[in-house]
């Protein structure tokens, strides 16, 4: 019986597919959250934060700038969620925006440090010689350095500030995609449909664009869904230490520095509230890219 019932769902999701791009979606989901049920819990956390960030002046419904010191201080409560902090400012206010900055960051910074290490991985892996010496001894020094270190530096020499937070988390993320990328072009260069686009005359440039990132772009994307949540861990980090989003734009760094130094005894939410926000950003990228590299890669499908 449980055969015959799963062979009818089959075959129903089989005609569903068939009839529009939309079921076919849906039927990946509904594979995806079946097969990968942690994956599906990160993918849903994520959804929420970014939800939350692209209608925070709908969800919120106080200035995340607004003080009022009569209100300094207080607990969660019904008025005010997440309670208040030193300034009297609504904490969930400053919460909801500080998700825009920490997802803003971690987004931009991951997109500039896993391209910019793509693109070296793909010259490194397709010219080789000498340019594939130079590249990864680049690359050898960027991961010499722990990430942290490295990003806190570059913050340190150019100051703080929200393009300087950029730069240092992409210079700082690209060792690891310019690796990757440049084993899989590897891999990909001795094929024969690569020898047939030399022999029909294809630049290198068309040869490496249309023909070898397109069949290396799944780790890139499996890549980059992992190092998201190193990202914001990064940017959170600079923050903390006064060296990320200056005030009084609010981050889950900063908010976590203020009340980590004087008040966590006295006001624990304060430090709990932003902290919370961090550890389920971070956690929940890397449920949803380990997830996602098990889907994406060929070797792992079958498991």
């Amino acid at each position: 019986m449980q055969a015959t019932d799963a062979a009818v769902l089959q075959d129903q999701g089989m005609r569903f597919r068939s009839r529009s791009g939309f079921g076919s979606a849906v039927h990946w989901t509904w594979m995806f959250i079946r097969t990968k049920p942690l994956g599906a819990i990160g993918a849903f956390i994520i959804i929420l934060m970014l939800f939350a960030a692209l209608f925070a002046p709908w969800i919120t419904q106080y200035d995340y700038r607004s003080i009022s010191p009569r209100e300094r201080l207080e607990a969660p409560s019904a008025e005010h969620w997440f309670g208040t902090d030193q300034l009297g400012r609504d904490f969930f206010a400053r919460i909801v925006y500080g998700a825009r900055v920490s997802l803003f960051v971690g987004f931009v910074g991951t997109v500039l440090g896993v391209g910019i290490g793509s693109l070296i991985g793909l010259s490194a892996g397709y010219f080789g010689g000498k340019t594939d010496m130079f590249l990864m001894r680049f690359a050898d020094a960027i991961q010499a350095f722990p990430g942290l270190i490295l990003a806190l530096a570059i913050v340190a020499a150019m100051g703080p500030g929200l393009r300087n937070a950029f730069i240092a988390i992409s210079i700082t993320l690209m060792a690891r995609p310019a690796r990757v990328v440049r084993g899989s072009v590897l891999a990909a260069k001795g094929t024969a449909w690569i020898e047939a686009a030399h022999t029909v005359g294809a630049s290198n440039t068309r040869i490496m664009l249309r023909h070898i990132l397109p069949n290396v772009f799944a780790p890139i994307i499996v890549l980059a869904s992992l190092v998201l949540g190193i990202a914001i861990l990064i940017e959170a980090s600079l923050s903390f230490l006064g060296l990320g989003v200056l005030p009084p734009t609010p981050a889950w760094g900063s908010m976590l520095n203020q009340a980590g130094a004087i008040y966590f005894e006295t006001h624990p939410h304060m430090a709990i509230v932003p902290g919370l926000a961090i550890s389920l950003a971070v956690f929940a990228f890397n449920l949803f890219g380990d997830a996602l590299r098990d889907v994406l890669d060929p070797r792992l499908r079958g498991s």
